[in-house]
């Protein structure tokens, strides 16, 4: 692991900050390095209001998409509610469907198929959308590059409006709407949103012209809160604002559908990590093993008897997506490992049987393992179609750029893509894609990076330091969960491997004449070495609390260790 402690804030701002809220400079310093650097700042940050939400008519278009629905409202139209099969796209539709039929009974939601339709709006969705008798749709997390579908729909006489949040292209669908704050022409003063934040946004302009407060829209905000954290948007601003209230939904009263789901943690408290690792990879399996919109009824049922059948429902999917998940792995790595490509610069791997629903989480966990540009394809149709993850730093997209000469298409960003080619060019791309990633990536990249936001010494940590550390939360992408290194600390003689595998190590660690304090590095068995020699080491960390028999201490999640630097 390569230890990248992130730039000191400046000085004076740290020692002003800690003087007027009365904190240590520890906290003053993590505060600043997040942007956070007057009085007013940190009232903003620690005290979250839903009147910090921007007036939705700040944004783009908003004007016109409301005109557009109540006309259509008015007219007694049909609406169909379109949006992607991922967290983003169904919490989405779930939300803006659910609000509209407080309005109209002439509303119904619409998810493409995975493997049928692909990503996005679909030729079939506004083929749907004409034999049925829909006027108007309202796509969410989508749209904002579908400038021939949108075009298509017109010579069918149905509007769009479109709800999206990804960069546009040069050109823009001819909707009636266009909800996006990435917009060049856009003044929106938070950027930002997720797909849902968007269609909230669309909510709130609605509910406004009917005399209705935001306060009035809390139901809908814990929708908000799993789409901001699937989708891993930056925790700052409205997101951030959105997210606390959203979590305190998901704690009080959750909608049905999250309850059903949330019922088998047995848990007082859910934060950030259960909507991340429980919430969102259940709502995603049901569009990856079966169709989105089994995460649609689900969001949207109200009778609970009803949403504990859909709940087990996608329950199994996520069973099923695991399984396969695992076993898919487990034959990739195989296949690595008996190829001798382990001692390539890149993965690329493909087999044909592969389910095309998780080689997206196959791709994620193969670099995990190997860390380098990862590409896993599988057979869709008569063509191969792949998921590509990278690593920190290495420009994926600009990769798959020098390779297009072997693709069909391929979309995406700097750390993950989208990709088809023929199954002819297969061996050709595998072999370029290669020889560009050796020629370009760097050193430091092929190497994970642990990001610190500070030294700390273990003498500062006490309950009062983590229960303000505590309200940096809700974290996540520019707000992450702080990070620590503490310098030739040493253990106090109780530290072991732990675990079926003994893979993980419990410590006890102290630092000079600190008192002692048990921290947990799970995956890091092997540095029991560096523990036992008896000289001080160095640890990176973030701080925890654990629950046992009913007492909560605080403890240390170990990151890292490492033989003392001095």
């Amino acid at each position: 692991m390569r230890w990248l402690l992130k730039p000191k804030p400046d000085t004076t701002q740290v020692k002003l900050l800690a003087e007027q809220l009365n904190i240590t400079g520890s906290l003053a310093y993590l505060l600043v390095q997040r942007g956070i650097c007057t009085f007013k700042d940190a009232e903003v940050f620690f005290r979250p209001s839903l009147t910090h939400l921007h007036n939705p008519f700040l944004m783009k278009d908003m004007d016109l998409a409301v005109q557009r629905i109540e006309k259509a409202i008015e007219s007694g139209e049909n609406i169909m509610v379109f949006g992607d099969y991922d967290v983003d796209g169904t919490t989405s539709v779930s939300l803006v469907s659910s609000y509209l039929k407080t309005l109209t009974d002439q509303i119904a939601t619409y998810i493409p198929d995975r493997y049928e339709e692909g990503y996005g709006v679909s030729y079939q969705g506004i083929d749907y959308a004409d034999d049925n008798g829909f006027s108007l749709i309202i796509a969410l997390d989508c749209g904002i590059k579908a400038v021939d579908k949108v075009a298509y729909a017109r010579t069918k006489g149905i509007d769009f409006i479109i709800c999206d949040h990804h960069t546009p292209g040069v050109k823009i669908p001819e909707a009636v709407a266009i909800l996006n704050p990435k917009q060049i022409d856009c003044s929106y003063p938070y950027k930002e949103l997720c797909g849902c934040g968007v269609g909230f946004k669309l909510v709130q302009a609605l509910a406004s012209k009917r005399g209705q407060q935001v306060e009035d829209l809390m139901s809908y905000l814990d929708l908000t809160a799993v789409a901001i954290g699937a989708d891993i948007v930056p925790m700052t601003g409205e997101n951030r604002t959105l997210m606390y209230f959203g979590l305190q939904i998901l704690n009080q009263k959750p909608r049905i559908g999250f309850n059903t789901l949330l019922r088998q943690l047995k848990k007082k408290v859910y934060d950030v990590n259960e909507v991340v690792f429980v919430l969102a990879p259940r709502i995603n399996a049901a569009g990856r093993m079966k169709h989105g919109q089994h995460a649609v009824a689900l969001l949207t049922e109200t009778d609970e008897s009803k949403a504990e059948v859909l709940g087990q429902e996608i329950e199994t999917f996520n069973l099923d997506r695991r399984q396969t998940d695992q076993d898919i792995t487990r034959e990739a790595l195989q296949l690595i490992e008996t190829s001798g490509e382990q001692k390539c610069f890149s993965t690329v791997v493909y087999q044909e049987h592969w389910h095309k629903g998780v080689i997206g989480i196959v791709a994620s966990r193969l670099t995990e393992t190997y860390y380098r540009p990862t590409v896993v394809f599988t057979k869709s149709g008569d063509k191969l179609a792949a998921s590509a993850r990278s690593v920190s730093g290495f420009d994926l997209y600009r990769a798959l750029e020098n390779c297009t000469d072997y693709l069909e298409q391929f979309g995406g960003h700097k750390f993950a893509a989208g990709l088809t080619l023929k199954e002819s060019q297969y061996e050709s791309f595998k072999s370029q894609f290669e020889k560009v990633v050796s020629e370009s990536i760097e050193e430091w990249q092929k190497t994970p990076t642990i990001n610190i936001d500070m030294e700390l010494s273990l003498q500062e940590i006490d309950a009062k330091f983590y229960r303000i550390l505590k309200q940096l939360s809700p974290f996540g992408p520019e707000n992450m969960n702080p990070v620590f290194v503490a310098r030739g600390v040493r253990d106090s003689g109780y530290g072991k491997t732990v675990g079926k595998a003994q893979d993980h190590l419990r410590l006890s660690l102290t630092q000079g004449s600190s008192s002692p304090i048990v921290a947990i590095g799970f995956g890091l068995g092997n540095k029991l070495d560096i523990i036992k020699s008896g000289k001080p080491f160095d640890a990176v960390f973030s701080i925890d609390e654990n629950e046992w028999n009913g007492q909560v201490s605080l403890q240390l999640k170990l990151h890292d260790l490492q033989e003392a630097a001095f």
